[in-house]
């Protein structure tokens, strides 16, 4: 018999608290840096508004820009489906490739030396290094960035995929064989499923580095709507309220989207007895 413990409790930076104990010291804390932001900007002025905006301001600026009803108001919501579009395409293609490259790496060993040397030197190279070579290779255009977005996504998928692979307990190996597994039966048949915990992981980081990605090449590849427009808008107009409030979407959208996968993760740990519970 087993019994469950609180998800947040097997995480070892929430371990000990309830979740509603994590939610209400994140919405403290939410609290008190917007409490800090009104009273630096709106109470003591310590910045003037073009420089550093209140909450207010960024605020007015977020509705505008998402449900706002004048003729340049809506923008931001554009921004938001453009970038959403680029980033799913480029990440649905890099795991795809990612997962064949990976499965190869971790079929054949030779291979995994060789490629995965490189991938893990390309994977240190921060992608907004591979925006320049991009736009020279494809032109100021969408597949300058998508290109971006799935390097930066195709690396780490074909990493975690490889990896699993080869952390899967020989235990489970040798018990596939007995019962008549070889090749890629092994593989389809007990490699893969037992390795599905890590390779959520993997996928979870993926996104995260597809997510910057985007928004990096599309603050220098201008052009489509996009987030990384609206930061370049603010940026000409000197519209700090207009760039506030583009990173405040970037870092809500990239974390719902962390959040998510994150669940299944911990779903999946569990379901394959990896998370405690009693």
């Amino acid at each position: 018999m087993t019994t469950r413990l609180n998800p947040d409790l097997t995480r070892p930076e929430t371990r000990g608290l309830s979740r509603w104990q994590v939610l209400s010291w994140q919405v403290s804390g939410l609290a008190l840096i917007l409490a800090i932001w009104w009273l630096v900007t709106d109470i003591l002025k310590l910045y003037p508004p073009y420089v550093f905006p209140g909450p207010k301001a960024v605020w007015t600026e977020i509705s505008y820009g998402l449900w706002g009803t004048g003729p340049q108001d809506g923008k931001l919501l554009a921004a938001i489906a453009g970038s959403l579009r680029r980033v799913l395409t480029g990440y649905l293609v890099a795991v795809v490739l990612g997962g064949l490259t990976g499965l190869l790496m971790g079929a054949w060993l030779p291979l995994r030396a060789t490629l995965g040397a490189y991938l893990t030197g390309l994977q240190s190279i921060p992608s907004i290094a591979f925006v320049p070579f991009a736009i020279l290779f494809f032109g100021l255009n969408e597949r300058a960035v998508l290109f971006v977005v799935i390097l930066e996504g195709f690396i780490p998928v074909a990493l975690a995929v490889s990896g699993a692979l080869l952390n899967v307990p020989p235990a489970l190996r040798i018990a596939g064989r007995t019962l008549g597994a070889r090749g890629l039966a092994l593989t389809w048949r007990v490699l893969l499923p037992a390795s599905v915990p890590n390779l959520l992981t993997g996928l979870r980081t993926a996104w995260s580095f597809a997510w910057r990605a985007l928004v990096g090449g599309e603050l220098l590849i201008a052009g489509a709507k996009s987030l990384g427009e609206q930061l370049e808008v603010g940026r000409n107009t000197a519209n700090v309220a207009l760039v506030l409030s583009t990173i405040i979407i970037i870092g809500l959208i990239g974390g719902l989207f962390d959040s998510l996968l994150r669940a299944v993760e911990t779903r999946v740990r569990r379901d394959y007895g990896l998370e405690v519970t009693q």
